[in-house]
């Protein structure tokens, strides 16, 4: 899926970017400010593809039982580094990464 301004950024020098901004939708203002951080973005992945690599190390070193939570103090505790554990379920979730959910026997009634 091609993004809005990454469309116009491909098309802006056949017909200008605020006619392209004009007949997508979007203002030039906000095409911008998405021009300007294209490199903080692309570090973010970067930094993303690293983290999930380590995460996939630490799953695979629990037999794949590990959650989003005991990767979150394993990543805490091996590296010292801080990661938030909603970053860690994002990347999960991205990366098709799942714990074992174990259920557990419901009683409704006492007997």
């Amino acid at each position: 899926m091609v993004n809005r301004f990454q469309c116009v950024a491909d098309h802006q020098r056949r017909s200008g970017v605020r006619r392209l901004c004009s007949i997508l939708g979007v203002s030039r203002s906000s095409f911008c400010c998405w021009r300007r951080t294209a490199a903080n973005r692309a570090a973010r992945q970067a930094a993303d593809a690293q983290l999930a690599a380590r995460i996939r190390a630490v799953h695979r070193e629990s037999d794949g039982t590990h959650g989003v939570p005991r990767i979150t103090a394993g990543l805490r505790e091996t590296n010292g580094e801080a990661v938030n554990h909603k970053r860690v379920a994002r990347i999960m979730r991205e990366s098709g990464i799942e714990g074992v959910r174990l259920r557990r026997e419901r009683r409704l009634t006492a007997r």
